[in-house]
């Protein structure tokens, strides 16, 4: 079909876009794991971080907690406090970020003349991510400042 001499050079190469498709295939499946095993650590790192505030936050509070429980207050009130707190602080934050995602998805799409865009069930994981963090990160804290003495917390300094 191409009429070459058995001396000449072949001039031609066969493309396969599948051979293509399965490297690139293959470069973003290791991306989307990396991707996977960067973020569970930013979330661990995270919850941590909110732990510690939440604990702080208990120990700031102590006097509080002790002069509404001496008023009355029930365990489960003192623990939803501090448990809404948390979630609340966790709710701002995964907000925040997916402001800051959809500011950045507008920037590339502007930049690069590409769609970029938010899916409703990515806000949606986002959001749930964000107050189930706030929820574990905040249950040990909240359950320590119900169980405190009334005598003891009002005496603490």
């Amino acid at each position: 079909i191409r009429r070459l001499k058995p001396t000449e050079d072949d001039d031609f190469s066969l493309n396969q876009s599948s051979l293509i498709s399965q490297a690139f295939d293959s470069i973003f499946g290791v991306i989307d794991v990396a991707g996977i095993i960067i973020g569970g650590f930013s979330i661990l790192v995270g919850g941590f971080g909110i732990a510690n505030i939440m604990f702080v936050s208990v120990k700031e509070q102590t006097k509080l907690i002790g002069i509404q429980k001496a008023l009355g207050a029930k365990n489960y009130f003192i623990l939803l406090q501090f448990l809404y707190e948390s979630v609340i602080l966790t709710l701002l934050g995964g907000l925040l970020g997916l402001l800051i995602i959809f500011i950045g998805t507008l920037i590339i799409s502007a930049a690069f003349d590409m769609d970029f865009t938010m899916t409703t069930g990515n806000i949606i994981t986002g959001i749930v991510i964000s107050v189930t963090i706030g929820i574990v990160s905040g249950i040990v804290p909240a359950y320590k400042a119900a169980r405190l003495n009334p005598v003891e917390a009002i005496a603490s300094t």
